[in-house]
């Protein structure tokens, strides 16, 4: 059977699946790709994918791991309660200025270049302030995902890098283009902040918080026993350190978090029983989010061993008639927000992007704008079931995977297309070759 006509169904089974709530993604992601590949003939070689798969996403499941036990034990401390206290005196009650700093804290957080430390911190310090006026938590993860997903692409992100390296290009130059997109981009997530504050002031107005709800953070109101005011100074500088070293890249973000947790614990909790009594209480959060992340692995092993994903990718640069040949940056453009939704950002950048560029270089169009046009899906593709620290921030949100992706799939594309037309004006890539 034809590989990419079963990649298709395989995609579009599995999302149907989750969206539809008829499968958990941990059940959809490991029985769905075993079945089209033993379709597929190749059900010798399954075992063998799925290791791939995992190994591959082996350092992400472990960073992730460590990382929601790491910010998890921070917030038990009660360090990000100076900062949500005064969050809450700023916003004064109103839900419209708690959507506008979410825009604004994640633009900011989202330097780092790291999506999960970016919803982990983001997370912390917002989410108390939603519980407290009761607002709605889809708006969060919404603005928060959107705003990472601009962010993303700035030079030391990973699709950026990972287009440059693929078409051998400078980072740097290829990212100056994208500035103005960037910033119209964010004004777009802003305005849309703006709709949604009205949304809200409309149900509940300027509300006055609960007195039963504590908004002082959130372990405080769930784990008092384990604050420890006097240690914030310690702690603050413990996550600055953390985060500085991130960026610097002196050792990978795994090992950084392991060691930066292990840190945290002895300090904070010497105790055997305290250091126990604190993994247990965040043991559901982590086991919730790694399991995905390595069934994750399954999917994606499958979906690249089979050969599925370069029989999808030729096959749909071969639908390309030769008059459309010469708006290949465009059409890339197009392409970016369903392949990068649908497979890896590995695949589409490693696999299909080089196929794309080869096919843009026979029309005049240049690989550098072929490789700024790929990036334009980055604002969907962190919609995918694919995207670990999609789980994450679903997860710490305390919302479902496929309510979050209807509600966020429109906002998503329109974010896209605006990115993409402020490109062209900008001539970050041409209408036309030549």
């Amino acid at each position: 059977m034809n590989l990419a006509l079963l990649g298709f169904l395989m995609v579009a089974t599995f999302m149907t699946l989750i969206m539809t709530k008829r499968m958990t993604p941990l059940v959809a992601l490991i029985v769905i790709p075993t079945i089209f590949g033993v379709v597929a003939g190749q059900a010798a070689g399954l075992g063998d994918m799925m290791i791939d798969g995992i190994k591959n996403l082996a350092p992400t499941g472990v960073m992730l791991l460590f990382a929601i036990l790491f910010f998890s034990t921070m917030t038990d401390t009660g360090l990000f309660d100076p900062l949500v206290g005064r969050l809450i005196r700023l916003v004064q009650g109103d839900p419209m200025r708690i959507l506008l700093g979410t825009v604004v804290l994640c633009a900011l957080v989202s330097l780092d270049g790291d999506g999960s430390t970016t919803y982990i911190i983001t997370i912390a310090a917002l989410l108390p302030l939603y519980k407290r006026y009761d607002m709605n938590r889809l708006y969060l993860c919404c603005l928060l995902m959107l705003t990472s997903g601009i962010m993303n692409l700035t030079p030391w992100g990973g699709p950026t890098a990972r287009a440059a390296s693929a078409l051998k290009l400078d980072p740097a130059t290829l990212f100056l283009p994208l500035i103005p997109g960037m910033i119209v981009g964010l004004a777009s997530l802003m305005a849309l902040a703006v709709w949604f504050g009205r949304k809200e002031r409309t149900r509940m107005g300027s509300v006055q918080a609960r007195d039963a709800v504590d908004f002082t953070g959130m372990a405080v109101s769930q784990y008092p026993e384990a604050r420890r005011p006097k240690l914030i100074w310690f702690n603050g500088l413990l996550v600055v350190t953390l985060l500085t070293l991130l960026v610097w890249g002196l050792l990978p973000l795994s090992v950084l978090m392991m060691i930066a947790f292990a840190i945290a614990m002895i300090v904070n909790y010497p105790g055997v029983a305290e250091q126990k009594e604190r993994i247990a209480a965040h043991a559901g959060n982590v086991l919730s989010v790694v399991s995905l992340i390595f069934a994750a692995g399954i999917f994606t092993g499958i979906l690249g061993g089979t050969g599925m994903v370069e029989a999808m990718s030729k096959e749909v640069v071969g639908m390309i008639p030769p008059a459309m040949g010469p708006y290949m940056a465009p059409i890339t453009a197009a392409l970016s927000l369903p392949f990068t939704f649908f497979i890896s950002n590995d695949a589409f950048y490693f696999g299909m992007l080089p196929i794309l560029a080869e096919a843009g270089a026979h029309y005049g169009v240049e690989p550098m704008a072929i490789a700024r046009a790929s990036l334009m899906g980055q604002p969907v593709h962190l919609l995918s079931p694919l995207v670990p620290s999609t789980y994450l921030l679903v997860s710490l949100a305390g919302i479902d995977l496929a309510d979050h992706q209807r509600f966020t799939l429109v906002p998503a594309i329109m974010v896209c297309v605006v990115m993409t037309l402020v490109g062209m004006i900008a001539l970050a890539f041409p209408f036309v070759a030549g």
